[in-house]
């Protein structure tokens, strides 16, 4: 009777207890926010500008939309391009490029719940590429010492593109957030159209015919397809088309959660 009774006495202390448990618990995972924005502490060292907002959609799913800019200026990693472009008449040191890409991401975590730990991101990504590309002038002559400005093929590429990506997510502090991209590719399509418009002084036939085979040199570069033609005295296009390759890996970002 005794023991029956001190069972009966614990069973309401047991219970308060488990609410004041499960409460506390509620409160904790409160205190969690739905939302970070983030950006790419490494990408700014190239003049790379970039804004992530992600959001949690499940209990172990998130959903985010990123946007990356980069002004028009001089290549990053001149040497690995030059192995692409491999012309004596295409001047690595002073091809410009910019660009400005979206991309769509939705992200699964291997752990308890979204937001923390190890994750796999299938995303997608459309990108606008502004290139300057200049070509040495077929009318220069060593004999005459004449030399004229390189010949600018001014334009833009756009590409479409699909991947994945594996990475890691960790808080830092309540607000505080670090995403690491461990490794990440995206494949897809490519077209665009970069012009040179007032070519001086104009060209006469030989030039031309000098022009076109330094043009037919930038048939393949990588993955890429271009194909350049010169189209009068005074002008000449080089058009890109094919697929698409990039890499999204060893990338560390910063964020705020709220």
């Amino acid at each position: 009777m005794k023991k029956i009774l001190f069972i009966a006495l614990l069973s309401p202390l047991s219970l308060i207890a488990q609410d004041a448990s499960q409460v506390s618990e509620v409160k904790y995972h409160s205190l969690e926010k739905d939302n970070i924005i983030k950006t790419n502490l490494f990408s700014l060292v190239i003049n790379n500008y970039n804004i992530t907002y992600e959001r949690k959609i499940g209990r172990k799913f998130t959903a985010s939309a990123g946007f990356r800019y980069m002004p028009k200026s001089t290549i990053p990693f001149k040497s690995t391009v030059e192995n692409f472009i491999a012309s004596p008449d295409v001047n690595i040191n002073d091809f410009k490029i910019g660009n400005t890409a979206f991309t769509g991401e939705l992200r699964w975590y291997a752990g308890k719940k979204a937001m923390r730990g190890f994750y796999i991101a299938p995303y997608i990504r459309y990108a606008n590429f502004v290139a300057s590309l200049p070509v040495e002038n077929p009318s220069n002559d060593p004999a005459t010492n004449l030399t004229y400005a390189p010949i600018i093929f001014d334009g833009k590429v756009t590409s479409f593109s699909g991947g994945l990506m594996f990475g890691v997510q960790y808080n830092l502090s309540k607000s505080l957030v670090i995403d690491f991209w461990i490794l990440g590719a995206h494949v897809g399509k490519s077209n665009g159209v970069l012009t040179a418009s007032n070519i001086q002084p104009g060209m006469d036939q030989a030039t031309q015919d000098d022009l076109q085979l330094t043009l037919n040199d930038l048939h393949s570069a990588g993955p890429f397809s271009f194909d350049g033609k010169v189209l009068s005295a005074n002008s000449a296009e080089i058009k890109s088309s094919g697929p698409w390759a990039g890499l999204r890996a060893f990338a560390l970002s910063l964020g705020y959660r709220f």
